[in-house]
């Protein structure tokens, strides 16, 4: 008789040496009664509470051929956990003259064998409902206390070995940042960019994005009150931020919230974060006013010029932000998108495996360490108050499992290996794209640029691919005073913006590699 295997591991229990016994003792069986095993279908890191498994559908589909007349399993658990559709499933089998056979439980074929294996499969069931329901009567009662119930743990926030939580020294007061920002002008994205700018991660491990500052700046936790399921427990969780700073954000973001949209439209100034004042050092952020025509012009401006500290004149930002794109897009010859294309796949490769990353292959490995271990003692172990124990042990280790795994595809995930043509196709698109398009032009900022320092007569420029700076003579500013002469009527603070001059003289700079990697990983 011709026969196939079916074998299945969990997400969050058993890893591929499982699939490898299932297989040889399911083989074992087979030969045992003198079948023949002509395939294997195997469902990795798959629940078995639902049939959404590829090769059990795909095994179910091929029950039609009448190419073998029964499916040997390891256990009946293996072929599902939910009785109703085990019984469903085994029913399209038999009515195509298959069998279902379980290499570890005998049962036989008449009606108290048929009950009997039924029972197992509901038992099964039975013990996966019951887990989960352990599960979150546990969290339940730690929820109680105001305990952490396991997951994702907010930013500012750790917890010790009794599960309380404590303020984390290191994050917190990147919590009292993003508050203080907020509250005192500052916009969600210059937030982002700032954060993301010094290298600086979510509870998560991934870069800030509008989302989960938005969810930040919304979690009551930060004033010291417990959540869960709705319930609030004042006083159950430790303080990071002040009720008056945050009522203060909260009453900003409902603002923000109700405005039309036309007024909170906000014009992106794309070199903000990167450009610098030449002489104090100071940030250069946006800055627009408005003639008596209506007309709108918009400037980067010192911020040591608006504490009256530094006397560094305004720049028109289409303007500089005009000329730092088209000094990008000289970068992009054809000999620099071949030296890049044939080094980078070897830097991308070399660098994914981040000490984060390793940290968490670490603790998968012990986790899998402990739950192998658990298994051992629990067949070894006679005694059904220690057997008892350690299975309480197993879902903790199960979810532990889960969650680690989570978080390697998450870090993983923000690593990506660039390949040659992949890198290729980038830089090509960079080189032929539209000058005027906003999300190019962000793009090749993003990816080039590293600092921009603006005198009044010249600007430096550090590009993330390069060693050294390029310089660019300009005059800049020089003529902005007889510019707001000519402007249309009189510009409401005195200044209207300077004409553009084309004789700018720049020193070329030799290509470098590596700083490219990270910021070419972000945008493919």
């Amino acid at each position: 008789m011709n026969v196939v295997i079916y074998a299945r591991f969990s997400s969050s229990g058993q890893r591929e040496e499982s699939i490898e016994g299932q297989v040889k003792v399911c083989t074992e069986y087979a030969e045992n009664n003198d079948y023949t095993v002509i395939g294997t279908y195997v469902d990795r890191a798959l629940t078995g509470r639902n049939d959404k498994r590829p090769d059990l559908q795909r095994l179910l589909s091929d029950s039609n051929n009448n190419n073998f007349q029964a499916v040997i399993v390891y256990s009946i658990d293996r072929f599902g956990r939910n009785l109703q559709q085990c019984l469903t499933n085994e029913n399209k089998l038999k009515q195509n003259g298959v069998a279902l056979f379980s290499a570890t439980e005998h049962f036989t074929n008449d009606p108290a064998g048929i009950f009997y294996r039924n029972l197992m499969m509901a038992h099964s069931q039975y013990y996966c409902d019951e887990l989960s329901q352990k599960i979150r009567r546990g969290m339940d009662i730690n929820a109680e206390k105001c305990l952490s119930t396991g997951g994702n743990i907010a930013l500012g926030f750790k917890v010790d070995d009794k599960k309380n939580f404590q303020i984390d020294p290191d994050t917190a007061p990147i919590v009292q940042y993003i508050f203080e920002s907020y509250a005192s002008g500052k916009t969600v994205t210059e937030i982002i960019n700032q954060l993301n700018s010094q290298g600086l991660k979510t509870s998560r491990g991934v870069p800030f994005n509008k989302n989960s500052l938005h969810s930040m700046l919304k979690n009551k936790r930060y004033i010291g009150i417990y959540t869960y399921k709705g319930t609030e427990k004042i006083g159950g969780m430790p303080r990071i931020i002040s009720d008056e700073l945050f009522n203060k954000v909260t009453e900003i973001m409902d603002k923000n919230r109700k405005a039309p949209a036309r007024a909170r439209a906000k014009v992106e100034y794309l070199l903000t974060t990167k450009m610098f004042c030449g002489y104090c050092k100071e940030m250069m952020t946006g800055f627009s006013g408005t003639g008596k025509s209506g007309k709108v012009y918009r400037y980067y401006v010192c911020n040591g010029t608006k504490k009256k500290a530094c006397k560094k004149k305004k720049v028109n930002k289409e303007y500089i932000e005009d000329l730092v794109v088209n000094e990008c897009r000289k970068l992009l010859t054809n000999e620099n998108i071949k030296k890049i294309e044939n080094s980078i796949s070897k830097i991308s490769e070399s660098e994914k495996d981040t000490a984060h990353l390793k940290f968490l292959k670490k603790a998968l490995s012990e986790n899998e360490r402990k739950h192998k271990n658990a298994l051992n003692a629990i067949i070894e172990c006679d005694l059904e108050s220690v057997r008892k124990s350690l299975y309480e042990q197993i879902p903790i280790l199960e979810k532990e499992h889960s969650e680690l795994q989570k978080q390697i595809a998450l870090e993983e995930k923000n690593f990506p290996v660039l390949t040659v043509p992949m890198v290729h196709f980038f830089l090509r698109k960079l080189k032929d794209g539209n000058v005027d398009d906003i999300k190019y032009r962000k793009t090749l900022i993003n990816v080039f640029i590293n600092k921009i320092y603006l005198y009044d007569d010249k600007l430096t420029i550090i590009f993330n691919s390069g060693d050294n700076p390029v310089t660019i003579n300009d005059f800049l500013l020089s003529e902005i005073e007889d510019n707001s002469k000519k402007a249309e009527g009189l510009f409401l603070d005195g200044v209207a913006p300077p004409e553009t001059h084309q004789n700018s003289k720049r020193i070329t700079v030799g290509f470098s590699i590596p700083f490219l990697t990270s910021k070419l990983a972000m945008h493919n």
